[in-house]
């Protein structure tokens, strides 16, 4: 096993350049960086052009230029040349993106071209209300979907297999935004009562509350957006699970297994749960990755979370180049690591697995 561990995590070098190599290259060849950003900041009426002259101490008004990018018209070619040497848009593009990479590799991630912080301090601050998201609508779907999955193959085609199934259907046809605009307007002082907050993880007087008073505050804030969050993953898993379940109950060790008269509880969790729970925890990387840093970005949007979701949208939308990549790089290296936990999960369920004598 440890062999195959070393491999893998070697593995993680030559993966890791690849996504960061092909998003970089597309990312480059998209329209409007970060320099036209800046440019048409400074551009637009009311923009800050006299923060920036102040700042840089000359001139960078050209009302006479008429030619190049039309973001452009109106500073001076040598104002828009010292930007690009700020932000390092004067080198040759490979030499950029290894030099990003040696920065990475020394836990250097630079800072915001926009928000005048550092990449990693703006993670730091953002990654508790994606955790929090994360880690509770992540639990309360495995913790409620496998139980229910494993009640429908047992009770395949009854009346509370077809229910069910008529709900998670409702459920998984339901965006999960559109589920939480429906339960802010109901249940946050929309159109009818206001028993939770509108948003934000914590109230204003938080830090002036007791230990178990910011607990329940802090749970109070959670209930609304997670429940949202939930109610979306419900279907897919346990759909998977009671398949799952059904496949391995009609194998014919669970036949031989009754025969011999063993319990039929013995016979579903001593051997058939060993077995039909490999590819639910085959999912759960993925699921867990999907939920944290790409499921909540409309959530944290609705429920005025400010976390790692809304500040990679927010990147992308202003061409944040090393808050986009910087986070990037963080989360496919945590994303594979996960990968690698799976696996290793696979032989605490089924000891039988062995990765060691895969060719």
């Amino acid at each position: 096993m440890a062999a195959y561990l070393v491999r893998r995590l070697l593995l993680i070098i030559p993966t890791l350049f690849g996504i960061m190599l092909i998003n970089f290259l597309i990312v480059q060849a998209a329209p409007g960086g970060p320099i036209e950003q800046l440019i048409a900041e400074l551009t637009q009426p009311g923009g800050q052009v006299t923060d920036t002259i102040t700042r840089t101490g000359s001139d960078v008004l050209d009302t006479g230029s008429q030619s190049g990018y039309r973001g452009r018209q109106g500073l001076l070619p040598e104002f828009i040349a010292e930007m690009e040497k700020q932000y390092g848009f004067d080198k040759p593009l490979f030499e950029r993106f290894f030099k990003m990479l040696g920065d990475y590799v020394t836990l250097d991630f630079g800072e915001s071209f926009f928000r005048d912080e550092s990449v990693v301090e703006l993670v730091i601050e953002k990654m508790p209300v994606s955790i929090s998201l994360g880690v509770w609508t992540t639990l309360l779907v495995y913790l409620i979907c496998i139980p229910l999955g494993i009640r429908k193959a047992l009770r395949d085609g009854s009346r509370f297999d077809i229910w069910t199934s008529a709900v998670l259907a409702v459920g998984v046809a339901i965006p999960s935004y559109l589920f939480g605009v429906f339960l802010l307007v109901v249940l946050a002082g929309g159109s009818f009562v206001q028993w939770f907050p509108l948003g934000g993880l914590v109230s204003d007087n938080w830090e002036s509350l007791s230990l178990g008073g910011q607990i329940l505050d802090y749970l109070w804030h959670m209930v609304l957006p997670v429940f949202a969050m939930v109610i979306g993953g419900f279907a897919s898993l346990t759909m998977l699970t009671k398949n799952s379940f059904l496949d391995q109950l009609h194998q014919q060790y669970v036949v031989t297994a009754r025969a011999k008269g063993l319990p039929a509880r013995r016979v579903l969790y001593g051997h058939v749960f060993r077995n039909a729970m490999l590819i639910v925890i085959a999912g759960f990387p993925a699921a867990f990755i999907g939920i944290l840093f790409t499921g909540s970005v409309l959530i944290e949007i609705i429920f005025s979370l400010d976390g790692l979701g809304l500040l990679g949208y927010e990147a992308v939308l202003r061409r944040d180049y090393p808050v986009m990549f910087g986070t990037l790089f963080v989360f496919s290296l945590v994303g594979l690591l996960l990968n690698i936990l799976g696996d290793l999960t696979y032989t605490l369920v089924d000891p039988r697995i062995d990765f060691e004598g895969r060719t």
